[in-house]
């Protein structure tokens, strides 16, 4: 069994706290904002085991990472904390926000970046999303215990939404990934407040990233979500996508069955191998 372990790194008065497993050629993964690090549990052991070096963290007003109120943008966090690890290149997984992470770190450090696999991604500069009728009244009740402080009751209706998927039956997936959802989003909700310095829109830039893409998405995700899929598809130079049957917006936390063999072998074809696509160990 691969041995996974935590890491603490402060980068100026924010400490970010992070857990890898194996090494070679780094494997970035990057939460969504409804989740942490440990949506990617699943996902380390099988990575590292395959030979690469496996990173996730959590970003600022997520998980275990914490840090003062002051200004800040995630891509100089990722940039900085890649730095800290002696990262000089990776591919990097991202879902939903953490996608479009991934995507302005490819656009503004082409050199480091390897891959992208983007899961359920959203993209910064993106158009706001008309959201059909049938999810209007779940929006309506989000926005309701939002006004009300009650936290609970948006963490319960953000899994329906998230985890489930918005015209799915709330409850959809049960059992230990619907408590870690719980948990992990739970503890982001408890989170002070956040606000990152507005990325650059990346939305008109794709076709400059020069990495090879693999898009992944659900197929009982929210319909903008899907469209989106579809767009990227076209928008990106060299891109494969892949729709997973019967997952919503986490199909990596919710069938990683389905997931990991996609994650492993676009792993192996844009690296050539768990050395690296340069033919060095560990870059």
């Amino acid at each position: 069994m691969t041995e996974t372990k935590s890491f603490s790194i402060g980068l100026g008065d924010a400490v970010f706290a992070g857990i890898e497993a194996g090494e070679g050629l780094a494997v970035v993964f990057l939460h969504a904002d409804v989740a942490d690090k440990r949506m990617w549990l699943g996902q380390l052991g099988p990575v590292a085991a395959a030979g690469y070096r496996a990173i996730a963290y959590d970003r600022r007003g997520f998980g275990d990472t914490s840090a003062p109120d002051e200004d800040f943008a995630h891509l100089d966090d990722l940039e900085d904390l890649l730095d800290a690890l002696g990262v000089h290149a990776a591919i990097l997984v991202g879902c939903s926000r953490g996608g479009a992470l991934a995507i302005d770190f490819a656009l503004s450090n082409p050199e480091r970046t390897v891959g992208l696999v983007l899961v359920s991604t959203a993209v910064s500069g993106w158009p706001e999303p008309e959201l059909p009728e049938e999810v209007l009244p779940m929006i309506d009740a989000l926005e309701d215990a939002e006004d009300r402080g009650d936290r609970e009751a948006v963490n319960r209706i953000e899994a329906h939404a998230w985890l489930d998927g918005p015209l799915s039956p709330s409850g959809r997936v049960s059992g230990p990934v619907r408590e870690l959802f719980l948990a992990m989003n739970g503890k982001a909700l408890a989170h002070p407040f956040v606000e990152a310095d507005e990325p650059e829109p990346a939305a008109d830039d794709l076709e400059d990233v020069a990495a090879p893409v693999l898009l992944v998405a659900g197929s009982l995700d929210f319909p903008h979500v899907l469209e989106r899929h579809a767009d990227l598809a076209e928008s990106f130079g060299n891109a494969f996508a892949v729709v997973l049957e019967g997952t919503a917006h986490l199909p990596s936390l919710e069938r990683p069955d389905l997931f990991d063999p996609l994650l492993l072998e676009f792993l192996s074809a844009v690296a050539g191998g768990p050395e690296g696509a340069d033919g060095e160990p560990g870059v």
